[in-house]
């Protein structure tokens, strides 16, 4: 087996449906700013193929190659410097596009495809690849692309929150938009309900957020950078905020956060909100 390794790339995983388009205009930025490819790739699905047959077969590489035209054309069509690459792999997309994040700068999909179009919910294909990926997962909701919005990172004590504060904060140029890094903690009691308890806690827990950003804000002047902190659970921030917010940027390790976010429990937030989630690469996938 040969040890070589594509030239990074901003992959897309494309199966026809309208939120891998919008997955794929999404991601044009990415690679753009990075000066490299944007690869849409396609698996054919032997579970989902329509027969045994030569017949059958061929249907269902017209069937990919019309995807994937229509994806070329949709970014060809935003006049942006972008190179495009095609891929139409035969296996099970989990599989394909785990195995095209090696060496891939990001990894982006529709948070649903044609088999799971309930707004707002996260399809199982997403779902394992947000876990499972070699690189950074994007998991675009429906017109992302075009909208503006804050930029939200949740950060915690762990080192990997300064991967995803740094990727916040590239999201944010990137995209010309405010950035907004949310902490949230939680009482000795679990129960507690004092009001006043909670705004002190809140208070504390934001002025050691603040202390923390401090040399981001030296290094990044021209940012809209703001503190947040709440108590217990931050989806409660994000469904009060949801309109507000393009994309929700997590630590690859912040297995609760993807959690709430990505499962059924985040599944109404994110949709009526239209927020884009994007986990940061793992540190230790094999």
């Amino acid at each position: 087996m040969s040890d070589h390794q594509s030239p990074p790339c901003v992959v897309v995983g494309i199966d026809g449906s309208r939120l891998a388009l919008d997955a794929a205009l999404w991601a044009i930025d990415e690679a753009v700013s990075r000066d490299i490819p944007l690869r849409l790739v396609y698996a054919i699905d032997p579970d989902e193929a329509t027969g045994p047959d030569n017949q059958a077969a061929a249907h269902d590489l017209a069937t990919a190659e019309i995807a994937v035209r229509h994806a070329f054309i949709a970014v060809e069509s935003t006049d942006k410097p972008v190179k495009i690459e095609v891929e139409i792999l035969q296996g099970r997309p989990v599989k394909i596009l785990r195995e095209a994040s090696r060496g891939a700068a990001m990894l982006c999909m529709g948070a649903s495809g044609l088999r799971h179009s309930g707004r707002g919910c996260v399809g199982s294909t997403a779902s394992a690849l947000a876990i499972r990926a070699h690189c950074p997962v994007a998991i675009v909701q429906p017109a992302t692309a075009t909208r503006s919005g804050w930029i939200v990172a949740e950060v915690n004590q762990s080192p990997s929150s300064d991967v995803a504060l740094r990727r916040a904060l590239e999201e944010a140029r990137l995209r010309q938009a405010p950035l907004r890094v949310l902490t949230r903690w939680q009482a000795r009691y679990t129960d507690i309900h004092d009001s006043r308890a909670v705004a002190a806690g809140n208070r504390l827990a934001k002025s050691r957020l603040n202390r923390r950003l401090a040399g981001w804000r030296k290094r990044h002047p021209d940012l809209d950078v703001e503190a947040v902190a709440v108590h217990g659970n931050s989806l409660n921030y994000v469904a009060a905020n949801a309109e507000s917010i393009q994309l929700i940027v997590i630590a690859h390790d912040c297995a609760q956060g993807i959690g709430e976010l990505i499962g059924p429990v985040g599944c109404g937030t994110l949709g009526n909100g239209n927020c884009s989630v994007l986990i940061c690469e793992p540190q230790n996938v094999k």
